[in-house]
């Protein structure tokens, strides 16, 4: 196969949320029969056919990162997760939908990475908020992945899914909920599908088309980034 331009996306999230069952499922179309803890990061690779079915349509490669660790973790560790941070072209933010905790902890890992990005990315940070007007100078698309959708007890899958709606409305970013056991989540066709070629189209988008960040969408809806807003009750 020829060299394919390619683009670096995060994948981020407290242990045991299902991390790397995720980027084996998305980058092999298989279950991972054996997880174990990812010490430091460990990077797998899937190819993304862009603009697929229209005359634009080009393969890239998508580097997916994902990063070990737990966002308490002492600043010794958090400084060698640093380097892993840098050039990032997007970042998908996983948490587990029975885990209230790793949801409200999404916020805390994405502050980390977009304050340890060696590029400027115009964020101000002041208790947890964002904001979102000088973030959109220079956008990192960002999508929503909860895991363990199948453990969720039906008497309270719509409260759950009402907290991720929020959670999803709050970052700005579309949110796919799935059982990373079930490789039919992401069957040709389907709207996780959809929604994840759409996320890696923005992505590649933002690294090698859009010059003008004015341009970009992402961020551009609410003057507020702001965490405090979430729904947890």
């Amino acid at each position: 196969m020829a060299s394919l331009d390619r683009v670096k996306v995060l994948v981020l999230g407290d242990s045991g949320v299902g991390k790397s069952s995720l980027v084996h499922l998305l980058c092999h179309n298989q279950v991972l029969g054996n997880p174990s803890w990812t010490v430091g990061c460990s990077v797998d690779v899937r190819v993304h056919d862009y603009k697929e079915g229209t005359p634009e349509e080009k393969a890239y490669y998508i580097e997916l990162w994902d990063v070990g660790g737990s966002v308490g973790s002492a600043s010794s560790v958090k400084s060698t997760r640093a380097v892993f941070y840098n050039s990032v072209n997007g970042i998908i933010l996983v948490h587990d939908l029975t885990n209230k905790k790793s949801s409200q902890n999404l916020h805390r890992w994405s502050l980390e990475a977009l304050n340890k990005d060696s590029s400027p990315t115009g964020v101000i940070v002041s208790n947890g908020d964002y904001d979102r007007e000088q973030f959109a100078e220079n956008p990192i698309p960002l999508l929503l992945i909860g895991t363990k959708y199948d453990q969720i007890p039906e008497n309270k899958r719509n409260d759950v899914l009402a907290r991720t709606a929020f959670l999803s409305e709050d970052f700005n970013a579309e949110e796919i909920n799935l059982d990373c056991t079930n490789p039919r989540y992401f069957a040709a066709g389907s709207s996780n599908a959809v929604k994840l070629s759409r996320f890696f189209d923005k992505v590649i988008e933002k690294r090698y088309f859009i010059r003008d960040p004015c341009q970009a969408t992402a961020f551009t809806d609410k003057k507020r980034f702001n965490f405090k807003s979430l729904h947890y009750d």
